[in-house]
């Protein structure tokens, strides 16, 4: 089989253009995997999840936001969704929240819950800091891509 080093790094401009992780095609018996390495918050053991593309940033999400949605995508401390699922912000309905604004996390602190395919993901926190903003409200549908919280 001859590899088609043009396909591995037209495939590998889409990964940073999309930002998604991993991109694989077929054509016939022949198959092109690229997978990026890069920070994941989602539990690692979980099976993989299907991704679909960034919610449009122009349009605010639905949550009680502090600041638009566009504003924070690029703050430095913003927490992205990893995948496509249901945020669940505690461990069980009546029970505290895992993170609420003005909450002090350190790093691998579970913030919230993401139910995707009915497998339950702990979304960790990056990095030590404040809680300055949850973008999400409980049992809100997510998109890959979008800012669920940020820590200062």
């Amino acid at each position: 089989m001859k590899i088609d080093t043009n396909a591995i790094k037209e495939l590998a401009e889409i990964l940073n253009d999309t930002g998604l992780t991993e991109i694989e095609v077929a054509e016939g018996d022949q198959m092109i995997r690229i997978n990026r390495a890069s920070v994941t918050y989602a539990n690692p053991t979980a099976a993989p999840m299907p991704v679909s593309m960034p919610s449009d940033p122009t349009i605010p999400q639905t949550a009680s936001n502090d600041m638009p949605s566009a504003d924070v995508s690029t703050h430095p401390g913003a927490v992205s969704s990893p995948m496509v699922g249901t945020v669940y912000l505690s461990p069980e309905p009546g029970a505290p929240n895992f993170a609420s604004k003005g909450a002090n996390v350190k790093e691998g602190d579970t913030l919230m819950i993401i139910e995707a395919m009915k497998v339950m993901n702990p979304i960790k926190a990056p990095k030590s800091g404040t809680v300055t903003q949850v973008l999400v409200d409980n049992e809100q549908p997510v998109e890959f891509g979008d800012v669920l919280v940020v820590i200062e």
